[in-house]
C-alpha cells in the first residue's frame, strides 16, 4: 500500500512542485492549502491530487485535517511543513500582528502538524517529517525579524522533534530554500532581485523543483539514517 503524505501549501509554488515530486515517487499525496479555493480546484483537475483546506495555524484545524486526509486516503506517513507567508517590515513599522501572523503560520504550523501525526508514526515505527525552513532563517534578513524569527525556530524545532522520533524510525529534517524563482520572489523589485541573484554564486534563482527533489529524498524508504539535518539548497548564497 502507498505511502500517504500530506504537503502543508502544497497546491502552489515550492509546495506544487513537492506535491508532484512526491507522486510521482508513488505516494499518495493530500495537498493543504489555507484559502484559494479556485486555484486549488484547478490544481486538484491538472494533477489528480485531492486538495484540502485548513490553516496551519490553528492547532484543532490541523488535528481535524489529517483525521479527515487519513479517514479518506488511510494512516499518514509523511509531512511536509511548507506553508508560509511574509508580513515584512523593519521592526518600527512591523505591528505585533504582523509578528504574530507570521510566527502562527510558519513556525506554530510546524509544531500543529507535527503534534497532529507524531503519535501515529511513533506507534507504526515509521514516518517523514520534513520542515522548509529558509536562508533567511540561517543568515537573517533586513526587513524580515518575523519571518527570520520563524524560519530559526524551525531550524531548532526540526533537530530536538529529530531527537525524540529517531528511535522509532521517524526521521525530522530541515530544507533550507534559498532564493527560488516562485511568485513570491517575482513579486520582488527588479532592481533588488538583480542584486539578490548576482550575490548567488551559481548565478541564478533556484528552481521549485530543485528543492521538491530534495524533499522527495528525504521522504524517501531510503532515508532513514538521515535525522535531525539541514539541507542547505541555495546555489551557495550562504555556507556554514
Amino acid at each position: 500500500m502507498a505511502r500517504v503524505a500530506i504537503v502543508t501549501g502544497g497546491t502552489r509554488g515550492i509546495g506544487e512542485a513537492i506535491s508532484l515530486a512526491l507522486k510521482d515517487a508513488g505516494i499518495t499525496v493530500a495537498a493543504n492549502y489555507a484559502g484559494n479555493d479556485e486555484k486549488a480546484a484547478a490544481f486538484s483537475e491538472r494533477t489528480g491530487i485531492k486538495a484540502y483546506k485548513w490553516d496551519v495555524g490553528d492547532f484543532d484545524a490541523c488535528a481535524a485535517g489529517v483525521q479527515q486526509v487519513e479517514a479518506e486516503l488511510g494512516p499518514v506517513d509523511i509531512v511536509v511543513n511548507n506553508a508560509g507567508i511574509t508580513r515584512d517590515g523593519t521592526i518600527l513599522k512591523m505591528s505585533r500582528e504582523m509578528w504574530e501572523d507570521v510566527i502562527r503560520i510558519n513556525l506554530g504550523g510546524c509544531f500543529n502538524m507535527a503534534h497532529a501525526v507524531f503519535p501515529g508514526m511513533r506507534t507504526r515505527k515509521w514516518g517523514r517529517i520534513v520542515n522548509i525552513g529558509s536562508i533567511n532563517g540561517q543568515a537573517g534578513q533586513y526587513g524580515q525579524v518575523n519571518y527570520a524569527a520563524a524560519k530559526s525556530g524551525i531550524h531548532g524545532f526540526t533537530k530536538a522533534l529529530a531527537q525524540e522520533g529517531a528511535r522509532f524510525g521517524v526521521t525530522v529534517n530541515a530544507i533550507a530554500p534559498g532564493y527560488i524563482d516562485t511568485d513570491m520572489v517575482a513579486a520582488v523589485p527588479a532592481d533588488v532581485l538583480e542584486k539578490i541573484v548576482a550575490k548567488i554564486p551559481v548565478g541564478r534563482l533556484g528552481q521549485a523543483h530543485e528543492i521538491a527533489r530534495a524533499v522527495a529524498f528525504l521522504c524517501a524508504e531510503e532515508g532513514g539514517f538521515v535525522t535531525g539535518s539541514t539541507l542547505s539548497v541555495n546555489g551557495g548564497q550562504h555556507m556554514y
